[in-house]
């Protein structure tokens, strides 16, 4: 199994909607939403089985026991991180704003603060028994550990892959500890670049990110005609760099038009289909795969 992942130096380039029409393109047995924080993917590739949900526990939070607490104030006195609240004369933990460090549970005199494991988020598995596996998860709102979590979304999505060519994998934007993460172990990473001056200085930083974990990367660009000129220096870049530039898609309305229905922009009849098409063979290519 090649595993094809797909990565953007900024959030809102086109890259969830590049990993639905490529997941439809090649009629993927095996995928992936890696990017926790904010996962879309479902949106766009129909699951018609009912997810088998799991709990994903992070680091461990404070609780405040009211029945053993007098109201002292210790524990608020020496939280840094103002996590502990006090309202009508009732103390209690802000759970996005503990770290966990335990410093309350160790200066409180009455024993009435303990850490307990946190519930930091919710993955799902959608599985078609011997057909098809799609795996996704959602991180909850401040919480730490995306990169562990992103993981384990992998994980279940090969321990349950079916026999196939082909796993498509749409991780985070950014540079950050899910990205990492997500890059273990693929075969590729294809970067949907955006023709800006953000999204030039962004493609640079995650090209020195992947060169660092030596993962082989290409790059395409969405709605290159926006602005040619950027789109040349990115080329220019991918050149200089020897990264592998795998083409270019037009600014097309039905991409608007297509999330919009919640429809994969590969089942539209428009250019922009076309030129992800001509991208995705560009990959196979690259993967060593027949389209």
């Amino acid at each position: 199994m090649k595993k094809l992942l797909l990565l953007s130096g900024k959030g809102g380039t086109g890259k969830t909607t590049a990993a639905a029409a490529f997941t439809r393109f090649a009629q993927a047995k095996a995928v992936a939403d890696c990017d926790v924080d904010a996962p879309n993917l479902h949106l766009v590739t129909e699951q018609t089985a009912e997810p088998l949900v799991s709990r994903f526990m992070g680091g461990d939070k404070a609780v405040i026991d009211p029945d053993l607490c007098i109201g002292c104030g210790t524990c608020q006195k020496h939280c840094r991180f103002d996590a502990v609240v006090e309202k009508n004369d009732i103390f209690f933990i802000n759970e996005y704003a503990c770290e966990g460090c335990g410093v309350c549970t160790y200066v409180c005199p009455q024993d009435a603060v303990r850490l307990m494991p946190d519930v930091a988020g919710r993955k799902e598995l959608y599985l078609q028994e011997g057909e098809s596996v799609f795996s996704t998860a959602v991180l909850k709102m401040g919480r730490g550990n995306s990169g562990k979590l992103v993981t384990d979304v992998k994980m279940d999505m090969l321990k349950h892959a079916p026999d196939t060519e082909l796993a498509i994998i749409d991780g985070s934007p950014g540079i950050g500890c899910p990205v990492i993460a997500s890059v273990s172990g693929m075969d590729l990473a294809l970067v949907v670049a955006e023709p800006s001056l953000s999204g030039i200085s962004d493609l640079k930083r995650l090209a020195k990110t992947a060169g660092t974990l030596q993962a082989k990367l290409a790059v395409c660009v969405n709605k290159w005609d926006v602005s040619p000129e950027n789109t040349r220096a990115i080329q220019s870049f991918c050149e200089e760099t020897g990264i592998h530039f795998a083409g270019v898609i037009p600014y097309d309305k039905n991409a608007s038009r297509a999330i919009n229905e919640g429809r994969s922009l590969a089942d539209i009849d428009c250019p922009a289909r076309d030129a992800l098409q001509a991208v995705f063979q560009e990959v196979c290519n690259l993967l060593h795969l027949s389209e």
